[in-house]
């Protein structure tokens, strides 16, 4: 069974960073796309960034320039750097991991969730 542990959400001020950071856990063939998502009190859950097995990444206007998607794939591990955090950033974090068990057998995970709060 695939899982996934997230870590590094809390509590920042206005301007400050946070590193989030998503394991997978459990036997995997493959990971192909891994993202992460939020969602915020009221609204709905949103990309924030996705990064391909080839490495090609994609973020959400709100995000690009502040926040990089990377992965290290000898660790299976996804990671958000986010910086010049703004309170509109406040949400629950999310990853998401897409992959294959075995040949022909793909799954798609998701993490428990962290909260990220920005406020002063």
């Amino acid at each position: 069974q695939v899982q996934l542990v997230e870590s590094g959400g809390g509590l920042v001020q206005p301007g400050g960073s946070l590193r989030l950071s998503c394991a997978v856990s459990g036997s995997v063939l493959s990971i192909s796309a891994m993202g992460w998502y939020r969602q915020a009190p009221g609204r709905s859950r949103e990309l924030v960034a996705r990064i391909s097995s080839g490495g090609p990444t994609n973020y959400a206007d709100s995000v690009k320039g502040r926040f990089t998607i990377s992965r290290d794939n000898a660790k299976n591990t996804v990671y958000l750097q986010m910086n010049s955090l703004k309170p509109e950033d406040t949400a629950v974090y999310s990853c998401n991991v897409l992959g294959s068990i075995t040949y022909g057998d793909s799954f798609s995970s998701w993490g428990q969730g962290t909260q990220v709060t920005v406020s002063s």
